[in-house]
């Protein structure tokens, strides 16, 4: 059986911020037998855009999603707020296509489309979980996350107090609504900080930026990590960060 040619949707944050993130994808999608492209022509989702009202700049986005990751098996996208956009918003842009009905979140992809939970990862700390808006009510990932994390060996998995309650990050919400962000982003850091993880986990790095930043400005120690670095590392290859 020929392993199944996937595409990496990097995102936006993704490919300019948090690369790491990406070739953690990389790694492990290869280590489970994918074959893996990152198509250099890919661009936004468009759901900056779409959610401040340009809905032309994003049907044209949308558009060029469709051309781009067409002939894939399926494309793996390492954000739940992306992976949303694509499956939830770009067929009432410019109608479904075959990119858009195989664009998958990272844990769904593993779980539903490869059928495993233990990716043989190892990750010897402590770790909490924020299942991000987008991947919980857009996508309904459910536990999927959760079920991955519980097979890392070595790894420390506490529940995260009202975990279901939005970061108050939201893209553009941060910055029109920065007194309302502030206050949510101060509730889920007491809520963080009360499992005394040294790492907070998610799948998409927009929230772990919002909430990264604001556990770095209290000086907590507490880390934060794509699930899909994670995922990635072994005890021969361990994150990259560990052996900093």
């Amino acid at each position: 059986m020929s392993s199944p040619r996937v595409a990496l949707f990097a995102t936006c944050l993704t490919d300019t911020l948090y690369p790491e993130t990406g070739k953690a994808v990389v790694s492990l999608l290869e280590r489970l037998g994918c074959d893996v492209d990152f198509p250099l022509a890919q661009t936004c989702c468009g759901q900056l855009h779409y959610n401040t009202g340009y809905q032309e700049h994003a049907r044209s986005l949308a558009r060029d999603y469709a051309t781009v990751f067409d002939g894939y098996d399926y494309v793996v996208a390492p954000s739940g707020s992306c992976g949303g956009m694509v499956r939830e918003i770009h067929p009432g842009l410019c109608g479904t296509s075959p990119a858009v009905e195989r664009t998958y979140e990272l844990s769904e992809f593993l779980v539903d489309v490869l059928g495993v939970t233990d990716v043989g990862a190892y990750f010897p700390h402590r770790v909490t979980y924020h299942p991000t808006c987008h991947s919980l009510r857009m996508l309904g990932v459910g536990d999927k996350p959760l079920s991955l994390l519980r097979a890392v060996k070595g790894l420390e998995l506490v529940e995260l107090p009202q975990a279901e309650q939005c970061c108050g990050f939201g893209g553009t919400f941060a910055l029109k609504n920065a007194e309302t962000s502030t206050a949510m982003l101060a509730d889920k850091m007491r809520c963080v900080q009360d499992t005394s993880a040294q790492v907070l986990s998610a799948g998409d790095n927009s929230c772990l930026m919002h909430i990264g930043g604001g556990l770095s400005r209290l000086r907590t120690g507490v880390r934060t990590v794509h699930l899909a670095e994670i995922l990635a590392s072994t005890e021969e290859e361990p994150w990259a960060a560990a052996t900093r």
